[in-house]
């Protein structure tokens, strides 16, 4: 369900570009996904991301774009473990996406949100 269209701004001016997300912000289309897609949503929410925040959301756009799916927690970590060998701990990825990891990433990502997210 379409909730309201996003429109794209930076440093308070109209980028022109306009993306449709659905009623909780998630992008209905991953693949018109930008990285100011996520800054803005981030700045919005209060965060400001950092290397280590970009280092998920590229890994969770490979994952979506590899698998069909954005992967649930345990999934998330575990697999960023196994591609990385040096993956955040789940303690770590609450502090850098305090709303839930998997779905506030995925969020910023532009990816659905995660299955087993309510």
């Amino acid at each position: 369900r379409m909730g309201r269209l996003h429109r794209m701004v930076q440093h308070g001016r109209n980028l022109g570009v306009v993306m449709d997300v659905d009623a909780n912000g998630y992008l209905l289309d991953a693949s018109a996904w930008r990285s100011e897609f996520a800054a803005e949503n981030a700045a919005r929410e209060g965060i400001e991301l950092g290397e280590e925040h970009w280092q998920v959301i590229r890994f969770l756009r490979d994952y979506y774009a590899e698998f069909g799916v954005s992967p649930p927690m345990r999934v998330l970590v575990k697999a960023m473990a196994a591609r990385t060998g040096n993956a955040p701990t789940s303690r770590r990825l609450y502090q850098l996406f305090p709303q839930g990891p998997a779905k506030q990433a995925c969020k910023y990502a532009g990816l659905p949100k995660p299955i087993s997210c309510i």
